[in-house]
Order: structure tokens, then sequence, then C-alpha cells
């Protein structure tokens, strides 16, 4: 498309469709159960947790779940409180929430440290440097969205789940390093720029098709991940602060790469290619080393979880504890249902021979 007013008015104007969608979506989304327990609105909290785990409100995992929600509400009314300015009061005199938010803020320093919105912002600058015609940069940068697209849907269908987070943190930032590294050896032994040519090598091909792999690496680990782990890391007490402080640092992080990206090319060259894989290098020490597993894990028991050391080690013992005390639970509820039971035919019999 030739420069005019169209040229980004039509992209902006696209933009309108997904987010017309999520709009419309938004209309059916069910309140939050946690919320409505919160607001003392329990007949909807009841559907909306029954429609949510598709059990009826009989059934024990809901029992449970209630109990443990409630349990969670009560010690927030008692120790944080209940209002705008008390979650940050409660912050203030808690150094372990404290070094959880910055641990949730710190996961989008390196999601920008891989290199993922200079590569957003800057796509045909890259190509470039590759060495990809002018003529096809546009084509290459194309099929590079269509790649994030893919991974995202299966990071969305299979991976998150199936995986866990911690382990596609670990893979994402080893697999997105090794890549950085060899396309920024590429540019520095070859040095595309400076020896121009009119059809991509073997070597250049090479270079995109790695190009590529961190793309399909990145999508489905640090792209989405980080906000999936910020939105478990904290109990409801916390919750809301932490995710606007962490939705901040994203925005902060992202704001720096892209302000000094092409500064960045145009002082480094090929050495911003190994400074975002160095960083993915670190990622990976980051990940493994102070990021735990939340798969599976109730909000209300993140506490426990990021009390247990090593991290690498917390989700598996914390799992056996709570497998542990939800067969303690349900042996307590069939007791009192028994009990309440005899109860009721002591009393039965007691008025037998009074009613004849």
């Amino acid at each position: 498309m030739q420069p005019s007013h169209q040229q980004w008015l039509i992209p902006f104007a696209i933009q309108l469709i997904p987010s017309g969608l999520l709009f419309i979506g938004a209309l059916w989304i069910r309140e939050s159960p946690r919320w409505l327990f919160l607001k003392d609105r329990r007949r909807e909290a009841m559907e909306s947790l029954c429609w949510v785990r598709q059990l009826d409100a009989s059934d024990i995992y809901i029992t449970e779940e209630v109990s443990a929600i409630d349990s969670t509400h009560e010690a927030q009314r008692a120790n944080v409180g209940v209002g705008l300015w008390q979650p940050f009061k409660a912050l203030a005199s808690r150094p372990n929430m404290q070094y959880r938010m910055f641990l949730g803020c710190m996961l989008f320093f390196w999601q920008n440290g891989s290199g993922i919105n200079a590569i957003n912002y800057y796509s045909p600058t890259i190509f470039a440097s590759l060495g990809v015609q002018t003529g096809t940069v546009n084509l290459m940068t194309g099929i590079f969205g269509v790649v994030k697209a893919v991974a995202t849907i299966i990071w969305l269908l299979f991976l998150v789940d199936q995986l866990g987070r911690r382990k596609l943190l670990i893979i994402g930032a080893i697999a997105g390093s090794i890549c950085m590294w060899i396309i920024g050896a590429y540019i520095c032994v070859v040095e595309p720029e400076q020896h121009p040519s009119d059809h991509l090598t073997s070597s250049g091909i090479a270079a995109i098709f790695f190009f590529y792999l961190w793309t399909a690496a990145y999508t489905p680990t640090w792209n989405g991940t980080p906000w999936v782990l910020n939105s478990e890391f904290f109990d409801p007490s916390f919750r809301s602060i932490a995710q606007a402080a962490s939705t901040s640092s994203n925005w902060l992080f992202n704001f720096l790469v892209s302000r000094f990206t092409e500064q960045m090319f145009a002082a480094m060259g090929y050495g911003v290619y190994f400074f975002f894989a160095s960083l993915s290098f670190l990622a990976f020490f980051y990940a493994f080393f102070l990021i735990p597993e939340t798969s599976g894990i109730p909000l209300e028991k993140m506490d426990r979880l990021f009390g247990i050391k090593p991290v690498w080690r917390a989700n598996a013992q914390l799992k056996e504890e709570l497998v542990s005390e939800e067969q303690q639970f349900r042996t307590d509820i069939k007791g009192r249902a028994v009990h309440k039971e005899n109860e009721g035919d002591s009393s039965n019999e007691s008025e037998g021979p009074l009613a004849q």
C-alpha cells in the first residue's frame, strides 16, 4: 500500500474487530464466585461456582471449595480488611508478599528481555538485518504474526495446563537463548547488510528458520505464561493490587525496550541478539530457582506454596498435603452426617413411646 491516510487507518480499524468481539462476549461472562461470596451474595455465588465446576451444589468438591473460600474471606477481613486502601496498608507490613510481588513484576522484565517487543516493533529492520530483500520484508513479518497466532492457540488449548507454567518458562528461556545466539552469530560472521545479495543464501534461510523457531518457542512460553502466573501468585486479599503492579511493570519494560531498540541496533548491530540471548539464558535461572509451579494449587493455598523450599519441589509437596487434608475433610463431613443420623434415630426412639 502506498503511503497515505489509509495506511495507518486500516490496520487500526482491523483491531476494532477482536476488541468488539471481546466486548460482546463480556456481556455473557459470569461474575467471579469469590467476589460474590465476599459481597455475601451466596446464592449467586453458588450458582456461578456450580456452573464453573459443572457440579451440583451438594457435591463434596463444592463443599470443600466453599469452605476454603469462606476461610480465606474471614482471614482477609480479620488481617487485611476490605476496601481500596486496606491491601496497601497490609502490603507495607508483609515482606513475604512484597517479595512475591517483586517476583511477579520481574517476570515481565525477563519477558521483555527476550526481545519480543523489539521484534514486534522493529521486525522489518530485523528481517533486513538477516538479509531479506525489501520487497519480501512485509511477507516475512506477516508469517511472523501467523506463527505467533498458531503457537498461542496451542499454548491456550494444550501446553499451559499439560506442561505447567514453570516448565514452559524454563523451556522457553533455553530455546529462545539458543536461537538468539545462532541468529547473532550468523549476522556477525556473514554481515548480510554489508554484503547485500539479490537472493537469500542457505545460511540466511537457516537464520530465518531459527528466527521463526525462536518465535514458536517464545510465544507458548514467555508470551502469556507470566500473565497466568501473576493471576495465580496471590490470594484474593492482594490479587487486585498485585495485578495492577505487574501490569504496570510490563508496560514500563515494554516502553524501555521499544524506546531504545533502534539505538541499540545502530550502536550494537549483531550484539543486540547476543544481548537478548544473554537475558534469556539468565531468565532460565530465575525461573528455575525462584518460580514455583502454581498449576493445580488453589488461590487460598498460595501462601503455603511459597513457604515450601526448594521451589522446584513445592508444588508436588503441597499437593500431597492437600490430598491428605482433603481426605480428612471428607472423613469429618461423613462423620458429622453419621452423627446427625444417629441423633435423629435416638430422637425418634425416645419419641416413640410418648406418641403411643
